[in-house]
């Protein structure tokens, strides 16, 4: 009697197995893509769009599904219930992740002076309790200091600690763009994650932002591949485009083998920053590369 359960078993599944050769599983994609806010900073500025407004127009006008948003665009509303939640309801009718929030503007996390440094991890508790409120995953912090590279890796290897252990009694992660000065060295950066050494501290690689001091800038490629070890989203920067859609300081193609060749599988977030297109259509060519450039390399991945 066992053997012939087993044997209709067998047959069973052997039959579900060839009709299955006629279905095709739909496949996950590499990555997905989300729109930075900063892509619209010039129409927001000019306020001709409202902040809240920006889970909409994410989806409705570029067919995203998912934001990270710039705290400067509402910098006074960290701490206000009611704000957050239309912010939150109004993500959540749309179908939109809130993905982080970039963080500028709260002080140095690696400032020399001690109480300073203090008061610039304390600054960003309101925006922790705000990311986790909006069910993001992170904040986006800079690791700001001055003095020897190597003072200013302690120091800032201090302040992102201490804010990294805050956060993760909210479940937030707390990760660290390249952006300008000794953030912008890869191997300096990705040591300061390193010697904070706690699993919720990482990074956000930015492909355009390697630029050391004035005339001097450092191999977006490497930069990119000494971050991504520690990645939890990724900023795909554009400024300009060729006639053929490429941008014309960063080959997409060779930046994104990178980000899948560490195994990061995660969201790319949009980030136009150029002047020669309107902010829509820059955030138009830039989602069109991400998507041809995905396309071409899903047989390798």
């Amino acid at each position: 009697m066992v053997g012939t359960l087993d044997r209709r078993a067998f047959l069973g599944a052997a039959a579900a197995a060839v009709a299955g050769l006629g279905e095709r599983r739909p496949q996950e994609p590499l990555f997905r893509i989300s729109l930075a806010e900063w892509s619209l900073h010039r129409t927001l500025q000019a306020g001709r769009l409202d902040h809240l407004d920006f889970p909409g127009v994410a989806r409705n006008d570029y067919q995203l599904e998912a934001v990270e948003y710039v705290n400067t665009f509402f910098k006074d509303k960290a701490e206000d219930a009611r704000y957050l939640r239309d912010l939150k309801s109004r993500a959540d009718g749309h179908r939109v992740k809130s993905l982080l929030i970039m963080c500028d503007g709260e002080g140095a996390l690696g400032d020399p002076d001690a109480a300073l440094r203090t008061r610039a991890v304390e600054n960003h508790f309101r925006w922790v309790r705000a990311a986790a409120f909006l069910g993001c995953h992170s904040i986006r912090v800079n690791a700001q200091s001055s003095g020897s590279p190597e003072e200013q890796r302690r120091l800032a290897a201090d302040g992102l600690r201490r804010l990294t252990e805050f956060a993760a009694q909210h479940q937030i992660n707390v990760i660290v763009e390249n952006h300008g000065g000794l953030s912008s060295n890869g191997a300096w950066l990705a040591g300061v994650i390193s010697d904070v050494g706690h699993p919720r501290c990482g990074t956000l690689p930015d492909f355009g932002n390697f630029q050391l001091a004035e005339n001097e800038w450092y191999d977006r490629y490497r930069g990119v591949g000494e971050l991504m070890p520690f990645a939890k989203a990724v900023s795909a920067k554009s400024h300009d485009f060729d006639a053929l859609g490429n941008e014309t300081h960063t080959d997409y193609a060779r930046m994104l083998r990178i980000v899948l060749d560490a195994g990061y599988r995660g969201y790319v977030g949009i980030e136009y920053e150029g002047d020669a297109l309107p902010e829509a259509e820059g955030i138009r060519a830039t989602k069109a590369l991400l998507d041809r450039v995905r396309t071409d390399l899903a047989r390798y991945y």
